[in-house]
């Protein structure tokens, strides 16, 4: 399971292809080139199995509506939903099942490749000039974690590359492209690092300053944490902790914090029958009311809805 449910959707002003359009009712395909990437939208009006899918070139992919089951190389089939991303490696095999697509109710996903040398060029200037100091790692895409909720961050560069595509016929596009480029491959690193954060806590948690502050987070949720505290704890100053912690995660210290906070909430609500205002303050939440506003802000829907939607 993804470590963060959100219901946000990407862009829905992608327009679907009419049917006189469409070349194969399976995974039609548009191409759109830039410098240095391609963007691919794939749309698919009908149940198929055993889609197979290869890129020469580093891909990242996002569901943008309907569902597909998914599996790299030899991995499991997972469900791919709108919202999440995938990151897929040079001529590995993407093998896909489309088990609702109709002509009422199609897949449409995109394909982003990327050349070699915008991600060698783009790490390699993050590593010189903005090294990761709290956590000690470098710069670059782990293929370990393939199967990403996007962000915030993440969905509007990608909304971004889309409306350069279908929208933008100015002059200047493919240097706005390589600019959006570089911060999609920025803000995905720093996705992929809170996924390294999830899955590595219990065995590196003395390690660094950024384990050792995150674990503590996490196991003391429901305290009042503050930036001098936490970053006392770091032996930093408030404001180099501020800006290294935004720097390795993609999220402000509060940011963090409150996405710990709704994340042990979810769970809570699903496992447990404590009434919303108990999780609330088992969370670290003061006001009940502005647990149910944050919640229902990041997550699109109410606790009590969330909770019956998993019933």
């Amino acid at each position: 399971m993804l470590p963060f449910e959100k219901y946000f959707i990407l862009s829905s002003s992608v327009p679907w292809r009419s049917e006189k359009d469409l070349k194969s009712l399976v995974e039609n395909r548009v191409i759109f080139g830039f410098e240095n990437c391609e963007l691919n939208i794939f749309e698919t009006h009908q149940e198929a199995e055993d889609v197979h899918l290869t890129f020469n070139s580093f891909v990242l992919t996002a569901m943008l509506k309907g569902k597909k089951n998914m599996a790299l190389g030899n991995t499991s089939f997972f469900d791919y939903l709108p919202g999440e991303m995938v990151i897929v490696q040079p001529e590995e095999v993407m093998r896909i099942n489309f088990p609702t697509a109709t002509m009422d109710d199609p897949t449409q996903c995109i394909a982003l490749s990327i050349s070699e040398e915008s991600i060698k060029e783009t790490f390699e200037m993050m590593n010189e000039k903005y090294p990761r100091l709290m956590s000690g790692n470098k710069w670059e895409l782990d293929k370990s974690f393939f199967h990403l909720l996007g962000g915030d961050d993440l969905n509007k560069i990608v909304n971004r590359f889309i409306h350069l595509a279908i929208s933008d016929d100015s002059g200047e596009k493919d240097v706005i492209a390589t600019f959006t480029l570089k911060e999609m491959l920025i803000r995905l690193s720093q996705t992929q690092a809170r996924y390294v954060l999830e899955s590595s806590l219990n065995s590196r948690k003395d390690s660094n300053p950024l384990f050792h502050v995150v674990n503590y987070i996490k196991t003391n949720i429901t305290e009042k944490f503050s930036l001098d505290g936490l970053s006392k704890m770091a032996c930093l100053s408030p404001t180099h902790f501020s800006r290294l912690f935004k720097l390795e995660t993609g999220m402000t210290l509060t940011e963090f914090i409150q996405y710990e906070r709704l994340k042990k909430a979810k769970k809570l609500l699903i496992a447990s029958t404590f009434s919303v205002r108990e999780i609330a303050f088992r969370t670290g939440f003061t006001d009940v009311n502005f647990f149910n506003r944050v919640f229902k802000r990041e997550l699109g829907v109410t606790p009590t809805v969330f909770r019956l939607s998993k019933e």
